[in-house]
């Protein structure tokens, strides 16, 4: 049995205030309160209530990057890789709908520091779809004319499920993220 850390209960807690309320609208007693510890125990691990929206933030994309380059590293077909990378990709938004809605829709809420860094691995998640779309597109399997553009498109397929997915609704996200895939294949692959 795995025991649950003081800064993870925060840290859950936080995730829990910022997807029902907002950042704006989240006290760190919300967040207290949600983790069943005082208000001054929030500043023991965090001097700030961005530095928690900063901590779910990092943790999220790091966790997304490493879906995104998994699934780039799974296969050296680049047909069967982008089907991989939008299904992945897509697949994470919906099983982390509550954490994708935050690290996508509070950004604005982060310092520029902050925002700096998590840019960082926004670009790499880019980059590597882009990769993937070049190399496809120098192979001969892939027409993209656009490959940024392109690149951008097939990942806000995963990311606009965070603004209207919910789990247990009327599509599973086994479903979306199939016809993600689907889709991405459809768009991109040489005729």
């Amino acid at each position: 049995m795995t025991t649950i850390t003081a800064r993870e209960r925060l840290i859950n807690a936080a995730v829990e205030a910022f997807a029902e309320k907002g950042f704006a609208a989240t006290t760190t007693r919300d967040i207290a309160s949600r983790a069943g510890m005082s208000p001054a125990a929030v500043y023991v691990h965090h001097d700030s209530k961005e530095s928690l929206l900063f901590t779910v933030s990092l943790q999220g994309h790091r966790s997304a990057l490493d879906v995104i380059n998994r699934a780039y590293a799974a296969t050296s077909d680049p047909v069967e890789r982008i089907r991989r990378m939008v299904y992945d990709f897509s697949r994470w938004h919906a099983d982390h709908s509550r954490v994708g809605r935050i690290v996508q829709w509070e950004y604005h809420a982060l310092t520029p520091e902050h925002r700096a860094e998590v840019a960082a691995f926004r670009r790499s998640i880019e980059k590597t779809m882009q990769d993937a779309l070049a190399d496809g597109v120098a192979q001969g399997v892939l027409d993209v004319t656009d490959i940024p553009g392109t690149a951008f498109s097939l990942l806000s397929l995963g990311v606009d499920l965070v603004r209207w997915f919910e789990p247990g609704g009327s599509r599973s996200g086994d479903d979306l993220a199939s016809l993600h895939a689907e889709l991405a294949v459809r768009m991109t692959a040489a005729r």
